[in-house]
């Protein structure tokens, strides 16, 4: 084949007329979706430098303050006179640490001093900051109708060939995040949770704590966080809903097989909302009591959990290593046999200066591009253990991770999906692989399940700068190491060719061509040959799409239709290449054969 060739494929005769291109609707009323509180960790945002107003106490076991809150209120109002300072006990956190409070806002100096009359104590095991933490997430304001992080060949998690020996079916995943805005793709998978935010304010909800885990909304204006440490407001500009736990959900556990929305990965499990996030954020001691409520732990003056969590999703974080306090939570869950899976941030740096990234016994999530290289905004480092998809839409939003959404700016509208992008968006796929782990194999403990995942990853197929732990996660290999039997797909790294380079399509133009050099191979291609196609175009009815294998062979991936209207080809063909070699030179063509709509093969890959 060649750029000047005719058209000699079936079903080409061109009837006159006007197409008209007219999109993608992604629901009955889809505007674009809400910014997002924030995009990044508190380290980059300034927000790690809001005031500190508590302080968690961990007392030794044998201290009297550890079991009576009498105790621990006189100990806090005694070092607070020593310093100086009018402190008292808040409350008793799930962990057994104590919440201090420091009666307001301390400088720098004065709250430095606070801990050292804690830290002097023998009795004080640890005392660390009640900080803030936020969604890492960076959503973006595009429509996308595909989820080629589920199966695409080039750096998807191969998540369909796991579903043959697992869905999820009676494991359970809290989602520790902003709660949950109703939306029909996902209801019939949401069981109840517990709203943990402790500030009425934050929670903007009309009140503290209770059993009602629904998010009502994160936005924020200008400065209502206070001020960073060069007293800049925070946010620096007025921030809209996020809806950022109800997307986390949807990538886990999204209805399947109804008709309509997106696949969620582990499908028939169910998702506990748990809502520590709300205006500005959320603190440490929140998630701390979450994450004991969640794994079936007591936390004083909640109600005990009636379903135990068997995964917990973190896809949230805050600036400074690990504390104690969360450490300690951390510890109690995985002691009663949850996995605990978070974030590893959005701030391109080494996770190790983040929490609970930088935490132990957890699964921490760097996020890939669908390239597969380390997303450019995620975080690296020795303390990641797995890399998930993330997407990065820097050059198209149709790279990002399509999930669940609502339309509401500032107060809940209408049900829709969105593409993100984020350390957030990856992390509920290694929630979701754990959870079809669990059915699987359900004795596996958090450690067995840790280990399985990282030594079934296969190599990125693109770079990593900094450490991408063992790899890209691949549920297929996972699941079939757990189970026994074999790989239903030839093993990766082997067998995917894959082309990223753009080429751009002329408008009712001559054939484009992209080539693939396959080498290694011996003997003919498979009788399924699959190939994966991402072409971005406004109206892709007007497309003939060819592959040509190294003979001249041609198979016709794709004719002309003037019912199509809709945007981009992205899918996967399967041809049957058994009467031609493999090894040599592979061809997609493409050409527009009508006119007022342009696109460009953006990457395409043969997976032998």
């Amino acid at each position: 084949m060649n750029g000047s060739r005719s058209l000699r494929i079936s079903l080409l005769a061109v009837t006159t007329g006007a197409l008209i291109s007219s999109g993608i609707a992604v629901s009955a009323a889809a505007p674009a979706p809400a910014t997002a509180t924030q995009s990044t960790t508190a380290a980059s945002s300034g927000i790690a430098d809001a005031p500190v107003e508590r302080l968690i106490v961990g007392y030794k076991t044998g201290a009297a303050e550890a079991k009576s809150n009498d105790a621990a209120s006189k100990d806090a109002k005694t070092k607070g006179a020593k310093a100086g300072e009018s402190l008292g006990f808040d409350r008793r956190l799930g962990t057994g640490a104590a919440l201090v409070d420091l009666g307001g806002e301390l400088s720098k100096e004065s709250l430095s001093e606070v801990i050292d009359t804690f830290r002097a104590d023998s009795d004080v095991a640890y005392v660390v900051p009640d900080r803030r933490m936020y969604a890492m997430a960076d959503p973006n304001d595009s429509s996308y109708d595909r989820q080629w992080d589920l199966f695409e060949a080039a750096a998807g998690m191969r998540v369909p060939g796991a579903w043959a020996k697992a869905t999820g079916k009676d494991v359970k995943v809290s989602v520790i995040d902003t709660g949950y805005v109703a939306h029909s793709d996902l209801a019939a998978n949401v069981i109840a949770g517990y709203d943990f935010i402790s500030d009425p304010w934050m929670a903007q909800d009309g009140g503290g704590r209770d059993s009602n885990p629904a998010d009502p909304g994160d936005w924020m204006n200008r400065g209502e966080c206070g001020s960073d440490s060069n007293g800049q407001p925070v946010p620096s500009r007025d921030t809209n809903n996020s809806w950022h736990g109800t997307h986390v959900a949807g990538t886990i556990a999204a209805v399947t097989g109804n008709g309509k929305g997106v696949a969620g990965i582990a499908y028939n499990a169910t998702v506990q909302p748990v809502r520590v996030l709300g205006k500005c954020g959320g603190t440490t001691a929140d998630i701390i009591d979450a994450i004991t409520w969640a794994s079936g732990g007591s936390v004083s003056g909640v109600p005990a959990n009636p379903n135990p969590a068997h995964v917990i999703n973190m896809s949230l974080g805050g600036g400074g290593s690990c504390d104690s306090g969360t450490q300690s939570a951390i510890n109690g869950a995985v002691s009663r046999g949850t996995t605990v899976v978070v974030a590893a941030g959005n701030d391109n740096t080494n996770a190790a200066n983040f929490n609970p990234a930088s935490c132990n016994n957890v699964i921490t999530v760097a996020a890939s591009d669908r390239q597969g290289n380390r997303a450019e905004y995620s975080n690296y480092g020795s303390v990641v253990e797995i890399t998930a998809p993330g997407g990065e839409t820097t050059a198209s939003s149709a790279n990002g991770i399509w999930s669940t959404l609502n339309t509401g700016t500032r107060s809940i509208g209408s049900e829709t999906y969105s593409a993100y992008q984020g350390t957030s968006m990856a992390t509920p796929h290694i929630a979701g692989l754990v959870a079809l782990m669990k059915e699987a194999k359900p004795a596996l403990t958090p450690a067995q399940i840790s280990t399985a995942i990282r030594e079934n990853a296969r190599t990125l197929p693109g770079s990593c700068s900094g450490g991408c732990g063992a790899g890209l996660a691949d549920a297929t290999a996972t699941l079939t190491a757990i189970t026994g039997g074999t790989d239903p797909e030839p093993e990766p790294g082997e067998n995917v060719f894959t082309n990223t380079n753009n080429v751009d399509i002329s408008d009712n133009g001559d054939w484009v061509a992209s080539d693939i050099e396959v080498t290694g191979r011996t003997g003919n291609g498979p009788t399924q040959l699959k190939v994966p196609v991402d072409i971005k175009h406004t109206f892709r009815g007007d497309l003939v799409v060819v592959l040509e294998a190294p003979d001249g062979t041609d198979f016709t991936l794709k004719n002309l239709s003037q019912t199509d209207s809709a945007d981009n080809i992205t899918q996967t063909f399967t041809v049957n290449a058994s009467g031609v070699a493999a090894n040599g030179t592979w061809q997609l063509w493409v050409r527009d054969a009508y006119p007022n709509d342009t696109g460009y093969i953006d990457s395409w890959s043969l997976t032998f």
